[in-house]
């Protein structure tokens, strides 16, 4: 039976990491897998991740299922620092929150209740978006539009063109949006923007779509999540889908979480129960690990000010590889003007190079990053900046 499968095309990104791995060359480079790494090119442990699994290590007495989703406190810690202290609707019991297997399986059951709620719903991405946000989207039956994102031109959000498109979106559809450091892009919607988009999608009946996956990595916590935390307090509906893989470093964790923000706090125990029939129908129950260890950091004031900081570090590197990678092309002596990878947020950016010079730079140089020049600026570090500038430049040169 099994012989008769087809072999799939492996993942573009997957792929290309293999390929960096078989590479000889001491000095390769890999800008294509999507992890932070510190300035020896590793993903480290948090010291605050790492002291609460000494805690929970240590007051562990079982290995029983917890709650389908997730602890009270769990979820009561991680909606305050989502929505915010004393958020409306916090306040006012709107929001459904559980514990999901990653940003991908908060994706994958909110897809899904979408879909019980409304089949007819089509969800409209960003052109570009993250590649594996259809396939898993999709996998629960609904349709697909896409929106203009990012003018590779001006290298910026082209607003106007997403919102043209928007206009043939229909009541009932949901907007998917990149809460912070949009991945590949790293172009975001500024503050006016979200309000721009968000008195929009209310007058149309549209619902947003919010994807956190880099909270605290652009600008701050805060400050990151000023789009889903305005769109929440002046809309009826929202659906969120958050991840704990980067900002706290629990990359082989898998946690995460799905919140439905309703309009009726009645409503809130229905969805609540959907969304643990769907966990239920897809993975059962969630890992217990990484949902214990950022419940006892947020729980513990001295834990929580640490990760802050530690995230603090982590923003700080990759704002301070962005200007180091501009001015060391430009001190290279590559004329192009690449300014904008200062003013973007978080780990990715276009290069803005075409798929031959891509190709160039991993074939003669072992430099690796996806066709379309997306690179991880996670994977630049002083030790490896001088040679991938230099080879950079060289390519353009031709």
């Amino acid at each position: 039976m099994f012989e008769k499968l087809p072999t799939l095309q492996a993942d573009p990104i997957l792929g290309l990491v293999a390929q960096c791995r078989a590479d000889t060359n001491p000095n390769k480079i890999d800008l294509g897998v999507g992890v932070f790494k510190d300035q020896n090119g590793l993903t480290p442990v948090l010291k605050a991740v790492k002291e609460a699994e000494i805690r929970y290590l240590q007051e562990e007495n079982s290995k029983a299922y917890l709650p389908a989703g997730g602890t009270e406190r769990f979820i009561s810690l991680v909606n305050e620092l989502l929505f915010g202290q004393n958020h409306p609707v916090i306040k006012d019991n709107r929001v459904a929150t559980i514990q999901a297997t990653g940003g991908c399986g908060a994706l994958r059951v909110a897809a899904q209740v979408i879909q019980r709620a409304n089949p007819n719903s089509k969800i409209w991405v960003s052109d570009p978006s993250w590649p594996n946000h259809v396939p898993l989207l999709g996998s629960s039956g609904l349709e697909f539009r896409q929106y203009p994102y990012y003018d590779a031109s001006k290298n910026e959000v082209d607003f106007d063109a997403m919102m043209a498109a928007l206009e043939d979106a229909s009541t009932g559809d949901f907007v998917l949006i990149h809460g912070s450091c949009h991945n590949p892009t790293g172009a975001d919607l500024s503050q006016q923007q979200w309000q721009i988009v968000t008195e929009f999608v209310q007058n149309r009946g549209l619902i947003p779509f919010i994807d956190m996956a880099y909270l605290g990595f652009g600008e701050s916590i805060d400050a990151d999540a000023f789009g889903l935390r305005y769109m929440a307090e002046n809309l009826p509906e929202l659906v969120l889908a958050n991840s704990f893989s980067k900002n706290f470093g629990l990359y082989r964790e898998r946690t995460g979480t799905v919140s439905i923000v309703v309009k009726d706090p009645a409503q809130v125990s229905l969805v609540t129960n959907q969304l643990l029939n769907v966990a239920r129908e897809i993975y059962s129950m969630p890992p217990a690990h990484g949902a214990a260890l950022v419940e006892t950091v947020l729980a513990d004031p001295i834990l929580k000010d640490l990760w802050i900081e530690e995230l603090a570090q982590m923003r700080g590197r990759i704002i301070e590889m962005r200007h180091a990678l501009v001015d060391g092309i430009q001190k290279a002596g590559c004329d192009a003007n690449f300014d904008f990878i200062k003013k973007q947020n978080g780990m990715f950016s276009f290069l803005g190079v075409n798929e031959n010079q891509v190709e160039e730079l991993k074939t003669a140089y072992s430099i690796y990053m996806t066709k379309s020049s997306r690179i991880s600026i996670a994977g630049i570090n002083n030790n490896n900046l001088p040679y991938l500038c230099e080879s950079i430049a060289k390519v353009l040169a031709k």
